[in-house]
C-alpha cells in the first residue's frame, strides 16, 4: 500500500505545483499601482523589509525568481537568435506580465519537467509497462514545453484581432481631433484617454518614446513592427510619408479612416459568407442524425419486419 501511495502523492504534488504556477502567472493586479502606493504612504507607518517583500504579488515573489533560476541554467545553451525571436513574439503579444525571453524559456523548461514528472507518476501508479511509461513521459514533456508557446501564439492572435477591430474607431477620433486643431501627438493622447485597449497601449508607448527623444517616424515604425498588423503598418507608413512630404495630416487621416471603414465592412461580409460553411459541421454531425432518428425511428420496426421476409 505504501508503494502505491508514494507515487500518488508525488503526482498530486506535481499537479498542484502546475496549478499554482499558472494561477500565480495569471493573477494580475486590478488596482492602480500609483494610487495604491499613495494610499499606503498616507495610511501606514514605515514598513519592514519583510512586509515590503510580502506586499509584492505571488508571481513577483516566487514564480519569476524561480523561472529566472531555471532559465539561467540553460542561458548559455540558448542561441541568441532564439532569444531575439522570443522577445519579438513577446512584443507581438503586448509583453504579457512583463516577461523577458529568459523567463519564458524558464517557464517552458519548468512546464516540461512538471508535465513529464506528472505523467511518469501517473503511469507508475497504474503499473504500466516501461515502454509506455517512457512514451507517456516524453509526450507529456513535449506538451509542457510547447504549451507556453501555444499560449503566446494565441495571445498574439488575440492582440492583433483587437487592434484590427479598434483601428477604424481610433482613426475616426484621430481625424476629428486633427481637424479640430490638435496636433498629431495630442490626437493620439486623446485616443489613449478615451480607450484602454491594445491599440491605445501601442499609441501610449509611441508617445512615451517620442517624449524620450525618439523621432516620430522611428516610433511609428517600431509600433508597426511590434504588431505586424497590415492595417496598422499601412497607417504608420501613410503618417510617415505625410510627415516627410509635408502633406496635410487631416487629409491623410480622413483617407485612412475611410479605407479602414471599407476594410471593416469587407471583413464583416467575408465572415458572413463563411458562416454557412462553418454551420455545415454541426448541421451534419449533430442536427441531421437527431432529425433522422425522429423521422425514421417510428418506421424502423415496420421496415425491419418488411425486409425480414426476404
Amino acid at each position: 500500500m505504501s508503494s502505491m501511495m508514494l507515487p500518488l502523492l508525488v503526482s498530486l504534488g506535481i499537479g498542484g505545483s502546475i496549478i499554482i504556477i499558472f494561477v500565480g502567472l495569471a493573477s494580475r493586479r486590478q488596482t492602480d499601482v500609483v494610487e495604491e502606493r499613495l494610499g499606503e504612504f498616507g495610511t501606514r507607518q514605515l514598513m519592514t523589509l519583510e512586509e515590503i517583500e510580502l506586499a509584492e504579488p505571488f508571481s513577483q515573489r516566487i514564480i519569476k525568481p524561480m523561472l529566472r533560476t531555471v532559465a539561467n541554467v540553460f542561458a548559455r545553451l540558448t542561441p541568441r537568435r532564439n532569444l531575439e525571436n522570443i522577445q519579438h513574439n513577446l512584443d507581438l503579444a503586448g509583453n504579457p506580465y512583463g516577461w523577458s525571453p529568459m523567463e519564458l524559456t524558464g517557464l517552458r523548461l519548468l512546464c516540461a519537467v512538471l508535465f513529464g514528472g506528472l505523467a511518469l507518476a501517473v503511469m507508475f501508479v497504474s503499473r504500466a509497462p516501461l515502454l509506455n511509461q517512457t512514451f507517456a513521459t516524453v509526450i507529456a514533456s513535449a506538451l509542457g514545453y510547447f504549451l507556453p508557446t501555444i499560449w503566446l501564439a494565441l495571445k498574439i492572435r488575440s492582440r492583433q484581432t483587437n487592434i484590427i477591430r479598434a483601428l477604424p474607431d481610433a482613426l475616426d477620433l484621430l481625424t476629428i481631433s486633427v481637424e479640430a486643431g490638435l496636433g498629431f501627438d495630442a490626437a493620439m493622447a486623446k485616443v489613449t484617454e478615451k480607450w484602454t485597449d491594445d491599440l491605445s497601449q501601442a499609441f501610449s508607448r509611441v508617445l512615451i518614446e517620442i517624449q524620450m527623444g525618439t523621432v516620430r517616424r522611428v516610433a511609428l515604425r517600431s509600433m508597426a513592427n511590434r504588431a505586424e498588423v497590415p492595417e496598422l503598418t499601412s497607417f504608420a507608413a501613410a503618417i510617415i510619408q505625410a510627415d516627410q512630404l509635408g502633406v496635410s495630416l487631416a487629409r491623410v487621416l480622413h483617407i485612412q479612416s475611410e479605407q479602414m471603414r471599407i476594410r471593416r465592412r469587407q471583413r464583416a461580409e467575408e465572415m458572413a459568407n463563411k458562416a454557412p460553411i462553418k454551420m455545415m459541421v454541426p448541421l451534419v454531425f449533430l442536427i441531421f442524425p437527431a432529425l433522422f432518428v425522429v423521422l425514421l425511428g417510428p418506421a424502423l420496426p415496420t421496415l425491419m419486419t418488411a425486409f425480414s421476409g426476404f
